[in-house]
Order: C-alpha cells, then structure tokens, then sequence
C-alpha cells in the first residue's frame, strides 16, 4: 500500500504528490540533484509523515557512511623487512670487522713469535753460538727449532692454515712442560732455566686463537656426502 501523507489545505501539487513520489526527490536532494519539487512541500511532507521521516533518516545515514572515504595505508611490510634485513647485514659486517682484526693482531704476535724462534736457534744452528756442551744435540735441538719458527711463519701467512699447526704446538707445550716440571723436581735443572719453555705453551696459545678466528672468518666447506654401493 502506497502512503500518501496527504493533509487538507495543502497546495494542490502536495495533495497529489505520494510517499514514492516525495522519497524520489528527497533521494535527488541528498545526491545534490534537482528534487523537482520546492524544498518547502518535501520538508512539510516529511514534518507529517512519519514513515517518510524515518525513510530520510536512513537515507541520510547511509549517505554519510558512503560519502566517508577509508584512509589509505600504505603498505610497509616491504620497507620494514628490508630496514630489518639491513640491520642484520650491518651487525654481521660489524662481527667479521672485529673478527679480521683480531686475527690481524694474533697473526702480528705469531709473526714475532717465529721471529724470536729464528733469532734463537739459528746462530746455535750456523756457527753454534751459546753451546757450551754437547754441540751435536744443541744443533738437533736448534734444527727442530728452525722447524717449528718455519711453520710460525707460515701460520702467519696463512692464517687459515693455522689449525693444522696446533697439535704440535701443543704436544711441544705440553711435552717441555711436563719434563720440566721432571726436572725441576729432580733437582737436575733450575727453575730460572726452564722459563724459556713457558714460550711454547704461549706459541700454542697463540695458534689456537689464530686458527679459532681463521675458522670463523672462513667456515669449512662440508664435503659432499658419496653414495655407497648399491
């Protein structure tokens, strides 16, 4: 049934007008389009018609609800992984910095370790200077020497090859200490003799750091695994 909302002595133009007719133009009115009809006859109409009145509540509150833009937010997932992902890069380059220059100064000690070693047992070995007995075994003595400063040498070089020089630092280290300690007890040595051996166990020292370092700068390659017989 069609609601006209009709009162007496209206305009003609509002008594023929119906409840479609007037949410028509009120619908026009609310888009900003000519309503086709004086504001003041859709105005009157909807101040007596209730069910026009509630129409144009609802028309206006969805009006507004589309009218209301939603506020674009960019999307920032891409920037943020890639500031995180910086973050990170610049934490690992800051990690290695620090790791190059501490091996640079263990290799620097390690150099000046096989230094020392040369200056000591070279003119034992050349012209045997220092001996005062038994020159035959102060020159094997001072070859093994020469031997170990060479490989020093090398360790400081190659600091990557520096672990493979370790176990016989520490079998040096651990050998002229024990038969120090021997001999000390013994009372065939004394104790400001055997001082010279605390070098080896700081050498020893020196090359595990050096390789431990070498090994975080530069990991070993896992070998590819190969397939047994079928």
């Amino acid at each position: 049934m069609r609601h006209t909302g009709n009162q007496p002595g209206l305009s003609a133009d509002y008594l023929t007008m119906t409840c479609d007719d007037v949410r028509a133009a009120l619908s026009a009115r609310l888009d900003g389009e000519d309503p086709g009809t004086p504001p003041a006859t859709l105005d009157a109409h909807t101040l007596t018609c209730a069910g026009c009145r509630s129409w144009l509540a609802r028309a206006e509150q969805v009006t507004r609800l589309v009218r209301v833009q939603s506020v674009a937010v960019p999307d920032l997932t891409a920037s943020v992984l890639a500031a995180v992902a910086a973050d990170e890069q610049a934490a690992r380059t800051a990690a290695r910095a620090a790791v190059r220059a501490r091996r640079q100064v263990l290799r620097v000690a390690v150099a000046v370790a096989a230094a020392a070693q040369f200056a000591i047992a070279l003119p034992i070995l050349l012209a045997g200077l220092g001996v005062d007995v038994d020159p035959h075994t102060s020159r094997e003595m001072a070859s093994f020497d020469v031997a170990l400063a060479v490989g020093f040498a090398l360790a400081a070089y190659r600091p990557e090859r520096a672990q493979a020089f370790v176990p016989v630092a520490f079998v040096l280290a651990v050998c002229l200490a024990g038969t120090s300690a021997v001999d000390i007890a013994n009372s065939t040595t004394a104790l400001v003799h055997e001082i010279g051996h605390l070098a080896a166990v700081v050498q020893a020292g020196l090359l595990w750091a050096l390789g431990r370092t070498s090994r975080q700068l530069d990991p070993p390659v896992a070998a590819p695994a190969v397939a047994g017989p079928r």
